[in-house]
């Protein structure tokens, strides 16, 4: 999408960076929620148009491995899933959000992830093996949120992050990652917001310039 933007102060042609935020905690306003709301915050002031996707007010199930995806890239299990597809795919920068659950993502998260199984069959089908090395569909980043003091505390949720971007035919642009061992934990400290807000917006930055960190 473009908008316009001229000399004489009318909009000159200026492309749109659609930001997708998506909130894979299960509860709501928890300490995930509030560092992605600040990471899209940044992002926006940066020029990037936010769109948010909240994975616990979903109706949707788990991938059911049925296979019916295998040859047309297309998804066959009719549920909210089907809406957000396109948008996935159309968002420059996608930002997935999550608490750590035994080392991993949130059960939430994982099944919205699980879900993109058609989208990997999409990427595998129409594409050719050098068209999905250039990972031209833009950049994903995780951020998490844990209580653990473990040395690999992220390492699970980042590695299904990793391959959840992969089948979006996004680069993996890093991620941010907070300990917070209490609900406002993240909201109450003044670093970790400032920490979002700014990887937000060098997110809609790096894009501009070429994408990836």
């Amino acid at each position: 999408m473009k908008s316009a933007v001229h000399d004489d102060g009318r909009k000159s042609v200026k492309e749109i960076m659609k930001v997708l935020g998506i909130y894979g905690s299960p509860r709501k306003g928890g300490n995930s929620d509030c560092a992605l709301d600040r990471a899209l915050e940044g992002a926006a002031s940066a020029g990037g148009e936010i769109e948010r996707i909240y994975v616990r007010d979903m109706v949707f199930s788990g991938c059911i491995e049925c296979g019916g995806c295998d040859d047309t890239g297309v998804c066959v299990v009719e549920d909210d899933m089907q809406n957000y597809y396109d948008i996935l795919l159309d968002s420059r920068v996608v930002i997935l959000a999550s608490p750590v659950f035994f080392y991993g993502l949130s059960a939430q998260a994982k099944a919205f992830v699980d879900r993109c199984q058609a989208l990997w069959n999409r990427r595998r089908i129409s594409m050719t093996a050098e068209e999905r090395k250039r990972h031209d569909g833009g950049t994903g980043y995780l951020m998490m949120t844990g209580a653990a003091s473990g040395l690999n505390l992220f390492t699970g949720g980042e590695l299904t992050a990793k391959y959840f971007f992969d089948s979006l035919n996004k680069s993996y642009g890093g991620g941010i990652f907070f300990k917070a061992e209490h609900i406002g934990d993240i909201a109450g400290n003044d670093a970790d917001l400032k920490r979002a807000c700014r990887f937000g917006a060098d997110a809609v930055r790096v894009e501009r310039e070429g994408g990836g960190r």
